[in-house]
């Protein structure tokens, strides 16, 4: 069995064995973080996201109603999509999508990978970025912000470091895009780095070139393929030299161990 046939409670066995592991030599040998706390990080930012997510709201609603109609005769019904996401302080929230993918399984009953799913219309959606207008639902009611960290699911939590844990001491946003020009898949740990610095360095000057780096990173041809692709895979933990890393930089003798184990069930 390769790793791609590996089922999702397989997959989560060997993350929960590699965090078992590796994850407390991983944390002591972490550089410490230091968020930075000021006025505009503590209320003026809100008060922005507030104002500005209303407005996008209003503005997006035609584009929104259309993407709801499409999304009906293309995927069917629900056209939404919910998941939890992991906020500020670790807090679970909610997002809601329009639906890109079908729920197309594989003959164990298994989800198939996202490129495989994803519609043609969805494939368009994402490379768009028009999947994220929602989220300025979740930026007025304050469970997301307009730049910071991306919120990921709530599996990943217990896998992250102490360092990487403190993306989670702003709210998550929209996009906290790369500070410098990504030419590249980003990695885990590119991403999750890029966070950690923008937990040290918010303010209203780091917002605002995060602004115009995120128009720049949405409208980049080959950014928004690669987005679209979805082909990053999932994070999984960290080697043992602290890089976060994703299923294909697995170690064989986790999969052996955690395929050993389910043929003696």
């Amino acid at each position: 069995m390769g790793k791609t046939e590996l089922t999702k409670i397989m997959r989560w066995k060997i993350a929960d064995s590699l965090a078992k592991d590796r994850l407390e030599k991983v944390n002591l040998e972490c550089k410490e973080v230091h968020p930075r706390t000021t006025i505009y990080s503590k209320y003026i930012k809100r008060m922005f996201d507030i104002l500005l997510s209303a407005i996008a709201l209003i503005i997006t609603l035609p584009i929104n109603l259309i993407l709801g109609i499409v999304t009906f005769f293309d995927v069917g019904n629900p056209i939404f999509f919910r998941q939890e996401r992991i906020g500020k302080d670790g807090k679970i929230f909610e997002i809601i999508k329009f639906r890109n993918m079908k729920n197309t399984t594989d003959e164990r009953g298994e989800l198939l990978s996202p490129e495989k799913r994803v519609t043609k219309f969805g494939h368009f959606v994402r490379k768009t970025s028009l999947d994220e207008l929602l989220n300025f639902w979740s930026v007025f009611k304050g469970d997301m912000s307009l730049i910071g960290p991306r919120p990921l699911v709530p599996e990943y939590y217990d896998r992250y470091n102490k360092r990487h844990k403190m993306r989670f001491a702003v709210r998550p946003g929209l996009e906290c895009p790369p500070r410098e020009k990504c030419d590249h898949e980003w990695t885990w740990q590119e991403q999750f780095e890029n966070d950690v610095w923008y937990v040290e360095n918010i303010s209203f000057l780091t917002d605002c070139k995060m602004v115009i780096r995120l128009f720049q990173y949405a409208l980049n041809r080959k950014n928004a393929s690669i987005r679209a692709s979805g082909g990053r895979g999932t994070f999984m933990g960290y080697d043992l030299n602290g890089r976060a890393i994703n299923m294909e930089e697995i170690p064989q003798e986790y999969i052996d161990a955690c395929l050993d184990e389910s043929k003696c069930r």
